[in-house]
């Protein structure tokens, strides 16, 4: 009885009455598309030169020159005379910072 719902027909395996469709016309359609625009002349393929003012030049300059002095920077020190600086750091930080027992017995 709680079995009347089933169905008795017998399962269809996936391989059976499953095409797979063929991709050939859109293949074809993409290789002309492709072509067409390979076909272009190469002036209006050309990216629009970008126009920038004096500050804009000015403010480009500047940034290169910071960011090649902090380059220097931190390559002038070895690793580990970046971590015995930072720990003289941490040594001088007062009590305030540090992590407070977890422990209320002691």
């Amino acid at each position: 009885m709680e079995y009347k719902v089933a169905n008795s027909k017998p399962l269809k395996l996936k391989t059976e009455g499953v095409k797979k469709k063929k991709k050939h016309k859109e293949e074809k359609k993409l290789l002309e598309k492709v072509t067409k625009a390979t076909e272009v002349p190469q002036e209006t393929q050309k990216p629009p030169q970008i126009q920038r003012t004096k500050a804009e030049l000015a403010f480009l300059k500047q940034q290169e020159k910071m960011q090649k002095e902090r380059i220097a920077q931190k390559a002038s020190k070895t690793h580990k005379q970046r971590v015995e600086e930072f720990n003289r750091h941490l040594d001088s930080l007062t009590e305030h910072f540090d992590i407070p027992k977890v422990s209320w017995t002691k």
